[in-house]
């Protein structure tokens, strides 16, 4: 996941959250409430962060929560669940994984906010947890003794029930070498590992970076990575041996600024297939695809039916229990702030620029310009109205029909010109629109990116003005 261009809550408090948005008609986030336990019921998702200037990067563990694998809840309000305390006390690229006894290890490449990427480093990062609340201290396991000179990036960890070994892959240069490959670090415990071999290179190719193994599908391992072109790649083998492997898939459709594939699958479709992709250019952006890993075809997913946590990088999402999923929500809460993506231009957001009301791209900093906190409504407290995040006070207004963030001045016209009724999307029932309190005819829609408040006649204003809220 590297390149030369990149730079408790309690469920209590939860429950009030909650409940607050439903009295003001606000959906709470998808799949919050407790579930019944089930085996593989729900996802999670590991990750760190970045925001193009770098004024949000942390180089620390953060999760998240998603019933479907598309529409993620970031767990303790984006923030960190694991702070590094080893090595050079940073980290990216984490993942984790469930090993054999039902237990959680969680590994990651070991580099500080600001370091160096190609600085050499021979050892991960290593959490392990019985239930993906209660987590070890981090300790440091080299993978690369043989050479040290080598950075050590993207660990991901595999089940080798013929050598009855954990795999550790993960990208550095082998001796003998200028460029990286895709290596393999045998261990049974996490505190010691094994000589690292080569696992893949492409026939020799190399310059490969981030693997994601999938093991055991009707008899067949899938290994999806970044190829040397800068695009996600697959290779396959009925066996786990280093080596063994052959590229099948030569490139999903795609730009060439995207690496660190993420392969999963469906838990109520065992047919159905998503391929994350990690762009850096720009920085910040997931693509996901939607397909048949044994084939290799996948199609491209439109950012309106999947959302990732602001910020989020290098993800690794794993399927859990009902249990576990209760017990993170129960143990970290979830966050208090919304974001409200466009309807007919899912990968543009709601913010604020300058005082202006508009729809921008991800990326874009400060990245807290599209979290608010959507409030019972200034004027009348069964609508809502739409606070600042990083301006407390100041909320989204209507002023001569343009759409503006002014610090409330407590008038009752401030309190009129700030309150909306969330109704059903005009252009899509599931998703939101917003009517204005005090111009019930109008609404708020983009035209030419900038945010109004304007009557809807046609087709084209009726998808200007729908939204959908999530955090």
């Amino acid at each position: 996941m590297y390149h030369a261009h990149h730079g408790r809550l309690r469920l209590a408090a939860f429950a009030v959250f909650a409940a607050a948005l439903t009295a003001i008609g606000v959906t709470a986030p998808a799949a919050l409430p407790a579930r019944a336990a089930t085996v593989n019921a729900d996802y999670v998702m590991a990750y760190f962060v970045e925001s193009p200037n770098g004024s949000g990067d942390s180089n620390t563990v953060h999760l998240a929560v998603s019933p479907d694998g598309l529409e993620w809840t970031p767990l303790h309000e984006n923030q960190p669940i694991l702070v590094p305390t080893a090595g050079t006390k940073g980290i990216r690229d984490p993942y984790v994984y469930r090993l054999q006894d039902g237990s959680w290890v969680l590994v990651a490449t070991d580099i500080l906010t600001g370091g160096d990427f190609f600085a050499a480093n021979p050892a991960i990062h290593v959490w392990t947890s019985p239930d993906l609340v209660h987590w070890s201290s981090d300790r440091m396991l080299t993978v690369n003794a043989v050479n040290t000179q080598s950075y050590s990036w993207a660990p991901e960890v595999f089940w080798d029930a013929g050598r009855k070994q954990y795999g550790i892959l993960f990208s550095g240069i082998p001796n003998g070498s200028s460029v990286s490959k895709i290596l393999v670090s045998y261990t049974s415990d996490f505190v010691t590992a094994s000589t690292p071999q080569v696992f893949f290179d492409n026939n020799g190719q190399g310059n490969i970076i981030d693997a994601d193994m999938i093991t055991g599908v009707n008899g067949v391992n899938y290994l999806y990575y970044r190829g040397s072109d800068a695009t996600l790649r697959g290779a396959k083998s009925t066996s786990l041996n280093p080596g063994s492997f052959t590229e099948y898939v030569t490139a999903p459709p795609q730009g060439q600024c995207v690496e660190a594939p993420t392969v999963v699958r469906s838990l109520t479709n065992p047919n159905t297939w998503w391929l994350w992709g990690d762009n850096y250019c720009p920085n910040n952006t997931f693509d996901v695809w939607q397909g048949d890993i044994a084939s290799g075809n996948w199609t491209a997913v439109s950012k309106a039916n999947y959302t990732a946590p602001l910020g989020s990088k290098h993800n690794t999402i794993q399927p859990i229990t009902s249990t576990e999923y209760n017990a993170l929500i129960s143990t970290y809460g979830t966050t208090s702030t919304m974001r409200l993506k466009s309807w007919d231009y899912p990968g543009r957001y709601v913010r604020h620029q300058n005082g202006v009301g508009r729809i921008d791209p991800l990326p874009f900093d400060p990245q807290a310009d599209s979290q608010w906190k959507v409030v019972p409504g200034l004027a009348d407290s069964t609508d809502v109205s739409f606070e600042s995040v990083n301006y407390p006070g100041s909320y989204l207004r209507h002023s001569n029909f343009d759409l503006v963030l002014n610090v409330d001045d407590n008038s009752a016209q401030f309190a009129a010109d700030a309150t909306f009724k969330k109704v059903p999307g005009l252009a899509n029932s599931a998703w939101s629109s917003f009517q204005s309190y005090n111009y019930p005819g109008r609404y708020i829609r983009h035209y030419n990116y900038v945010l109004e408040l304007q009557p809807i006649a046609t087709a084209l204003d009726q998808a200007d003005a729908t939204f959908h809220v999530a955090p």
